[in-house]
């Protein structure tokens, strides 16, 4: 596929009346495990687990890096890949133009809660830029009002989170991205509030399942970090088990 063609079967999944399930990778090798199940539609990065997997904390990875990162996931899948850019860097715009030269056709840019004008002018110019490409890029605009306004009642930060939400929506991003653990209440005021089908969640432990996500009017689920933790869970185990005289088990698939 054309990056044209990607985009906009990405756009097509965003916009389907069924919830968009992306598991998060963070290489080549997780990439394909991924894109080799028949269920798998699009691949989605995880900022934390391409940083992590660098050495980096989350937040902490320079542009170059992960972008590099990226370009090895992109580089080892036929899928619609959207990609986890943090806050976007000093300059959002000409970050998503780079992203796009490599491939990627969405993208998560986080807020992280700056005043509300110059977000939304961030927003405005990752569209812009997408625009001057030629690329229906699928900008999944995440906003940390619930996740980073601590000092804010419960009531304050979902307001927020829709005002911010609506304003992402009207410059031209795709979805809003409202991480946290939502639940049913929380999630149908922000549906409501945001509009059906342009709300993006995160599956964390605690959460509602994708399936009670999709009946409420949710788009997208990703699950950022969590697969990297859960695989690295089952290496410590194995390491654990092996140390402990154990063997590989016989049922341990290959990698083509």
């Amino acid at each position: 596929m054309s990056i044209h063609d990607k985009a906009a079967a990405l756009k097509s999944l965003h916009e389907a009346p069924e919830i968009l399930r992306v598991v998060n990778v963070w290489d080549a090798v997780s990439a394909k495990v991924i894109a080799d199940l028949p269920e798998t539609k699009a691949i989605a990065t995880a900022g934390h687990s391409i940083a992590a997997s660098f050495g980096y904390p989350d937040g902490g990875m320079p542009l170059d890096t992960a972008l590099a990162g990226v370009k090895t996931i992109v580089d080892a899948v036929e899928l619609p890949v959207t990609a986890d850019l943090d806050d976007g860097y000093d300059e959002p715009g000409e970050t998503i133009r780079r992203a796009i030269g490599l491939g990627i056709v969405g993208a998560n840019v986080e807020d992280r809660l700056r005043p509300f004008d110059e977000s939304v002018a961030r927003v405005r110019a990752i569209i812009a830029a997408a625009q001057a490409e030629g690329v229906d890029f699928q900008l999944n605009a995440r906003t940390d009002a619930l996740v980073r306004g601590r000092d804010r009642s419960a009531e304050e930060n979902v307001a927020d989170a829709i005002e911010r939400g609506r304003a992402y929506l009207a410059e031209g991003a795709a979805l809003v991205f409202v991480p946290g653990i939502l639940d049913r209440d929380t999630t149908l005021r922000l549906v409501e509030g945001i509009g059906e089908r342009k709300v993006s969640v995160i599956g964390l432990p605690g959460a509602l399942s994708a399936a009670e996500y999709e009946s409420l009017g949710v788009a997208r689920i990703s699950y950022g970090p969590l697969p990297q933790r859960v695989a690295l869970r089952a290496l410590r185990d194995l390491a654990l088990d092996l140390q402990g005289d154990g063997v590989i088990p016989a049922d341990t698939p290959a990698l083509n």
